[in-house]
């Protein structure tokens, strides 16, 4: 294929460039590797890119786009860990504790006072810790000074901090892709704007912004001489206003990198071939260049629900953040700092679970970026490369058999 200026572009070349719809994405994103095999193994030798696509043709042959990416996603052994754990750390929150009209298994007791038991310490029992059977027992994380079962409070934590994460990831998803797109599809004076107000709410601090927020939502009912009904909905939904503020802050980012991959984006022929045969710009942006887009996105978006999860805990950590009836893990942190040294338990938990929950998210997006990413690709195993060398092998060998006898 020639170029504008008269010079002949390379395949790998083309293949970026030419991104069709529908089937087509297919053949343009994943190459015929059937026949490239051969010239993989050949040049195994070489110490750029050894082994890199061989026998990925025959694994996606005849399937689709969202089945490709699927397969890819579910090869990668840190997305699945980060999958299965986070997936069974919201099971135990929601099957223990309930969530909204539904209700939980354990005990309603979270919130009651009652007697220290044994000082508190955890009942929980692990067979290859304890050197007994795996029990539960009556506090499995223990009692915190006023008696109170942790457990319950900890899966409770569990389920702000997840529900934190992805109302401001929604948040932030929202309002990141749509000014950047728009920056980056429109340029000009659009552009000029959108990235000064983006400027703009980079400079804020987060830690400031959100400390500040947190304290106004927690008096607001005060300043406004608002009655008792207004300040227990205010406090009940804190989790959900604090989220919310808090994705209006944190877009930016996601924004200025949406805004570079439409610039690359908008010069490609596919989308000149849109424009020409008469597409609006909305298709344009939602059809052609946000698909392309896609792996930037999933990636950044989960990034910033990872780092929700710390930042609301360290808010509800210093005092602005989740405030009580409500439990948060960093506030469960923050009131049983004083029994650093004769329970520390009360500290493992919540940030165990904090540690979990932040690491399974960025693995899964981890795993979501190397599945959309049609550059990816998997580099085999030296058990797959010397099956590949074998099945080439005997691919010559019967090729010069059926020769010769002709």
């Amino acid at each position: 294929m020639s170029n504008n200026n008269g010079f002949n572009e390379p395949d790998d070349a083309r293949l970026e460039q030419e991104i069709p719809e529908g089937d087509a994405v297919e053949r343009a994103l994943v190459p015929d590797v059937e026949g490239a095999a051969a010239h993989e193994v050949a040049g195994a030798d070489e110490a750029s890119g050894r082994g890199e696509g061989v026998g990925e043709g025959k694994e996606v042959a005849g399937l689709s786009q969202g089945q490709i990416v699927a397969r890819r996603f579910f090869r990668h052994r840190g997305a699945i860990f980060g999958l299965v754990t986070l997936a069974l750390v919201t099971l135990a929150s929601v099957l223990s504790m309930g969530l909204g009209p539904i209700p939980g298994l354990w005990r309603d007791q979270e919130m009651r006072s009652g007697d220290v038991i044994n000082g508190g310490t955890p009942t929980l029992q692990i067979p290859f810790i304890n050197g007994s059977t795996f029990s539960l027992g009556m506090y499995p994380f223990g009692q915190d000074s006023l008696g109170r079962d942790y457990f319950a409070q900890v899966l409770l934590g569990v389920q702000t901090s997840l529900f934190v994460a992805f109302i401001l990831g929604a948040v932030a998803l929202i309002l990141g892709v749509t000014v950047g797109s728009l920056a980056g599809y429109y340029r000009g004076w659009v552009d000029m704007a959108l990235m000064r107000l983006t400027d703009l709410v980079i400079t804020l601090p987060v830690i400031v912004i959100g400390a500040v927020l947190g304290a106004l939502i927690s008096k607001l009912p005060l300043r406004l001489h608002a009655g008792p009904e207004t300040a227990v909905w205010l406090r009940e939904n804190m989790p959900l206003l604090l989220a919310i503020a808090l994705g209006c802050v944190l877009w930016t980012g996601l924004a200025r990198l949406v805004r570079s991959e439409f610039l690359s984006l908008r010069e490609r022929e596919f989308v000149d071939s849109a424009r020409v045969a008469g597409a609006s710009d909305w298709r344009i942006i939602t059809k052609h260049m946000l698909p392309n887009a896609v792996g930037v996105i999933v990636v950044n978006t989960t990034l910033l629900m990872s780092s929700a999860v710390t930042l609301e805990a360290a808010l509800s950590f210093v005092g602005f953040g989740i405030q009580a009836p409500a439990v948060s893990l960093g506030r469960l942190i923050s009131e049983n700092q004083g029994a650093f040294s004769t329970r520390p338990w009360l500290f493992w938990w919540p940030g165990l679970f904090i540690i979990l929950i932040a690491l399974s998210i960025n693995f899964i997006g981890d795993g979501l970026r190397d599945a959309f990413d049609p550059r990816t690709k998997r580099i085999p195993s030296a058990r797959a490369m010397r099956k590949a060398e074998a099945e080439l092998a005997a691919r010559q060998s019967t090729q010069t058999a059926e020769g010769g006898a002709r």
